[in-house]
């Protein structure tokens, strides 16, 4: 046990990076200030997993810890489509999912965006077009905005939040 803390004490902290905190610390506050313009302080977020190997799910995930904690900037993940204002649609378009995607965007309320998350919804993706695949999805959604990567990171999910509110302006 004592060696346990003699290494933890030469090492310090290696879990978060100040020149990060101070990133996100604006990152957020942008954020917040960009919600409260265009929605009234609190945006819903229904995502949706057209066909994904959950890796932009498990980030998305990690948007909810204390760490990042969205829910405080007023942005939250909502069950429901017909309780949101966005989609966001991750995973490559799949022939046996794309109903069920197109039912969850006509539930979701006006006025609506969709936004899509890392690589596959754009084709991006290792993935070929074929009868399974009926990506991409910017062929059957207005899609408003696409966060890339594979899969993005959590403070580059809320760069791409931020981005899309800017486009709003």
């Amino acid at each position: 046990m004592l060696r346990y803390w003699q290494k933890r004490f030469r090492t310090g902290i290696l879990t978060e990076r100040p020149e990060f905190d101070a990133r996100m610390k604006e990152l957020r506050k942008r954020l917040k200030k960009g919600i409260a313009k265009h929605f009234a302080g609190s945006l819903a977020i229904r995502m949706v997993d057209s066909g994904s190997c959950n890796a932009c799910e498990a980030e998305c995930n990690a948007l909810s810890n204390p760490y990042y904690d969205l829910e405080r900037l007023g942005i939250r993940f909502v069950a429901s489509p017909r309780h949101a204002d966005v989609m966001l649609l991750s995973g490559v378009l799949t022939f046996n999912m794309l109903p069920h995607v197109l039912d969850a965007w006509e539930q979701i309320p006006e006025p609506k965006w969709c936004i899509t998350l890392g690589d596959c919804p754009v084709m991006e993706a290792p993935f070929t077009r074929t009868f399974a695949i009926e990506a991409p999805a910017a062929e059957h959604l207005p899609v408003a905005h696409h966060i890339p990567g594979c899969p993005p990171s959590p403070d580059r999910i809320i760069e791409g939040l931020l981005e899309f509110l800017e486009k709003l302006d």
